[in-house]
């Protein structure tokens, strides 16, 4: 089983649950972490300050309602429908990501989240 967290993106609150996987318990064990939300077509990804490797099973197909982190922009990632890199409609990365876990919501509300809008990252 693996951890539970909130994120908070302004004034909207998402339960989600990190997976086993070592990238997930790095940033698990640096909570609670705050930046500002991006958006890149129906990804929302936030520097965050935990700086880590690409894992072996990183890839950059996801699917909707996944979180990844990208090792490159130190980045915590939530998928939830195509972005600019996708090719039929699929959450696609920009390059390779460490799958972490999964969001509880639904695409739709993650769609309500606004560019630079406050973001964090908290145990639940």
């Amino acid at each position: 089983m693996g951890t539970s967290i909130r994120i908070v993106c302004d004034d909207q609150t998402f339960d989600a649950e990190l997976n086993e996987s070592e990238t997930a318990e790095a940033i698990a064990s640096s909570l609670p972490l705050e930046s500002h939300a991006n958006r890149w077509g129906h990804e929302i990804y936030a520097h965050i300050d935990v700086e880590l490797d690409l894992a072996p099973d990183a890839r950059d197909v996801l699917q909707v309602g996944e979180l990844a982190y990208w090792p490159p922009g130190q980045a915590f990632c939530i998928f939830f429908g195509p972005t600019p890199a996708s090719a039929n409609g699929e959450p696609r990365a920009a390059g390779p990501v460490n799958p972490i876990g999964r969001v509880a919501a639904d695409a739709e509300a993650l769609d309500h989240v606004a560019d630079g809008v406050p973001f964090r990252l908290e145990l639940r």
